[in-house]
């Protein structure tokens, strides 16, 4: 593929500081830094948040009282006064249009008098009032936009306490423009890439975007735009996954013995197709040179915990060593727990070295635990045991990447619940391996999140999903309890009510228990809080034993519960000695008690979707029917949305795209974003097709172009735009 350098490339412009521009001197730029826009690449790519078209625009006389309503208008008076107690200033602007004229009137925004004069053109929204038969608008938002003729006038975002508006903003655009058509827009992005998707090429997109003669040439440009945003940070993600798999020596496995076979044919249950599916898909990584680095996305009880015991296995099998790291104590003890008896019967061939085993040459499989409670004693045995090699699978939490923790072999790692670990805890543990030999990494998660969201965050990992859940699941069943709230009116609003409802739960919760089953509560915070109007942990504890669940034996945990009196209660609830467990979010992953049947959450408009998914999943995992209820208000629209979502679904990938829609991708891309990939135009929600398309030209440019030696605009462009700690950052991660 070939690709058209000539001309001054983005690389370039973000090289160039905002003060090469006509007009613009220190505090100017100073305005345009609180806009974060500072080279002329920032300008280009400052872009218009909406549009006007004057030939299809609202007039004056069009705005009816009550309606909200955007309208381009030329301001003729600007007046204001202060209030008799000298405590508020009004600002008083009136505007006008050919079809008549109206008043804006602005409380304590005395700086209005210096950023609107009479003649200047500006659009104004907001909600249309009557006030002594005349129009007017209160604090509406204002957009200052020059002396604009275009029949298409856009609208920029601004900062108002800057002084940078979308007339500034557009000089600065127009004005880099001028001068950058002189030597002409580079375009990087290959021309049978362009002509396939049938794109536009930069130069026009970046003109029709800031210039455009109709909202058609707007749309063009979008999708040219889009991208592009969504090709690099492709490009610079398969780029370093393809260097790493040049430039690292990873451990070559045979997942193909008897152990792995075994370890299946043993288990109580049949793998569900998914599993088969992702096992497999591990098993092609590692019979690889290159070292792996997949993601593993499982809905809560899909049963991901197999897929990873099978691939250490692999690893084991072929005389090397395991590690799996869990986020908590709890989470690690539980996973030590249940992999020991998947794993209870299963033989390894003797080592020579050691001198140990039997006379059938095989020992068996050893695994041991590792946290902050193991004992010094212990620790000296299992640190003995890795490094002579009679420790096959070590699991732990961040206790595995301490400095004394050594393996003589160490052949490959799993993360649970890896978004809970620092870039640095993960990439510790992965760098243990012996000599140059990078382990294989399986990450994984019970949070999934949309393909297309997996593609851009986790584009340098090979995903995997489990989208199958184990036959004979039992669906949990969700149920909303509406509790009454306090409108802004300070009136109870008692929409959708039910005053039998919450005590027809705790009668349930009681029937449940009674039946020998147990219960958990949820609350948002561990003490009551007169900030917000929330549950607490410890008062609802004491209000339960008093009240609802008068009688019965209550336990209590939360983040401050000291760690033997977490263990004592867990071990108690486990058990069966308790029967209700009142919590924080603790309990959120890692614990599993085939016993409970119901979750209550209590104030759940407090808690986010996945979070709630993930708390409902801590039930559901026995022979009997299980429930979630959500105590909640509903207050908000966007929290009557999520409430909504988690009663109609139990699905964890359709409740992630529920949440990409209702949040945005901004709290997605967050955590590997840092300013300059910033998805500007490009949406993961809307843009579905996009990262697709992205991905895969990316991975076809640099199948026949590992270094990107014969597309060099495209590595420049890249290496710029895209900071090195943040590929580095994906990279660890």
């Amino acid at each position: 593929m070939s690709e058209r350098s000539e001309g001054i490339t983005l690389a370039e412009l973000d090289g160039m500081p905002l003060g090469k521009l006509t007009g613009v001197g220190a505090k100017r730029e100073a305005g345009f830094a609180a806009l974060d826009v500072h080279t002329l690449y920032d300008v280009l790519t400052t872009y218009p948040r909406r549009y006007i078209d004057r030939t299809n625009s609202a007039t004056i006389a069009e705005l009816m009282p009550d309606d909200q309503g955007m309208v381009m208008v030329e301001v003729a008076s600007v007046t204001s006064r202060r209030s008799k107690n000298n405590k508020r200033t009004m600002v008083f602007v009136d505007v006008k249009d050919h079809t008549g004229q109206m008043r804006l009137t602005f409380f304590n925004q005395a700086w209005r008098t210096k950023q609107l004069r009479a003649g200047m053109t500006a659009v104004i929204f907001g909600k249309c009032e009557d006030f002594r038969g005349s129009r007017q608008m209160t604090n509406p938002i204002v957009d200052l936009i020059g002396d604009q003729t275009g029949r298409i006038v856009p609208v920029y975002p601004n900062s108002e306490k800057a002084g940078i508006g979308t007339a500034e903003i557009s000089s600065a655009v127009r004005e880099t423009l001028r001068r950058s058509s002189q030597r002409g827009l580079g375009d990087p992005v290959p021309a049978q890439l362009l002509q396939r998707h049938g794109l536009i090429d930069r130069a026009t997109a970046l003109n029709h975007i800031h210039t455009p003669d109709s909202l058609e040439q707007v749309s063009h440009a979008r999708r040219r735009l889009i991208y592009d945003e969504l090709f690099r940070i492709q490009v610079a993600l398969v780029r370093r996954k393809r260097e790493l798999e040049a430039s690292t020596v990873g451990v070559t496995h045979d997942p193909d013995g008897e152990l792995v076979d075994r370890f299946l044919a043993g288990l109580a249950f049949d793998p569900t197709n998914a599993q088969r599916r992702t096992i497999e898909e591990m098993f092609v990584d590692l019979r690889a040179t290159a070292p792996m680095h997949r993601l593993l996305q499982g809905d809560v009880g899909a049963g991901k915990t197999v897929v990873a015991v099978a691939g250490l296995l692999a690893a084991i099998q072929g005389g090397h060593q395991g590690a799996f790291m869990a986020p908590t104590e709890v989470l690690a003890e539980q996973h030590y727990s249940s992999i020991r008896e998947m794993v209870e019967g299963l033989e390894v061939d003797i080592d020579q070295t050691l001198g140990q085993g039997s006379l059938m040459g095989t020992r068996p499989l050893s695994v041991a635990l590792l946290s902050n409670r193991t004992t010094a004693a212990d620790r000296r045995k299992i640190d003995a045991g890795l490094t002579d090699g009679r420790i096959d699978l070590l699991i732990g939490t961040h206790a595995l990447i301490q400095d004394s923790v050594g393996f003589r072999s160490l052949g490959m790692v799993v993360i649970d619940e890896q978004h809970r670990f620092g870039v640095e805890q993960r990439a510790a543990l992965r760098d243990k391996g012996a000599g140059e030999a990078v382990p294989d990494v399986l990450v994984m998660t019970a949070t999934p999140i949309p393909r297309t969201a997996a593609m851009t965050v986790y584009g340098d990992l090979d995903v995997s999903v489990l989208d199958e859940m184990p036959v004979g699941r039992i669906p949990i069943r969700t149920t909303w309890i509406r509790v009454p709230f306090e409108n802004d009116e300070g009136k109870l609003d008692l929409t959708g009510v039910d005053a039998q409802a919450e005590p027809a739960m705790w009668q349930h919760v009681r029937g449940e228990i009674d039946a020998g089953r147990q219960v958990y509560i949820v609350t948002p915070l561990i003490e009551e809080s007169t900030k917000l109007e929330a549950s607490s942990a410890e008062e609802t504890y004491v209000r339960l034993q008093a009240d609802e669940l008068q009688g019965l034996s209550l336990g209590l945990l939360h983040g401050r519960v000291s760690p033997a009196e977490k263990e004592a209660t867990m071990a108690q609830f486990r058990s069966g000695r308790i029967d209700a467990l009142v919590a924080t979010t603790v309990i959120e992953v890692g614990v599993d008690v085939s016993n409970a049947t119901v979750m209550v959450i209590l104030d759940a408009d407090r808690f986010g979707i996945a979070q709630l998914h993930q708390l409902r999943g801590r039930v559901g995992r026995g022979a009997h029917q299980s429930f979630c209820y959500l105590v909640a208000s509903g207050a908000t629209e966007i929290s009557v949305s999520r409430l909504q979502a988690l009663v109609d679904s139990t699905d964890g990938f359709e409740l992630a795209e529920i949440d990409l829609e209702l949040r945005g991708e901004g709290t997605i891309m967050g955590e590997r974003q840092k300013g300059r990939s910033d998805l500007k135009l490009a949406s993961l929600r809307r843009d579905r097709y996009w990262v697709e398309k992205a991905r895969e030209d990316a991975f076809s440019v640099l199948d026949t172009d590992p270094t990107l030696a014969t597309h060099s605009a495209l590595r420049a462009e890249v290496d710029a735009l895209l900071a090195d700690d943040e590929t580095d950052f994906l990279l660890k991660g």
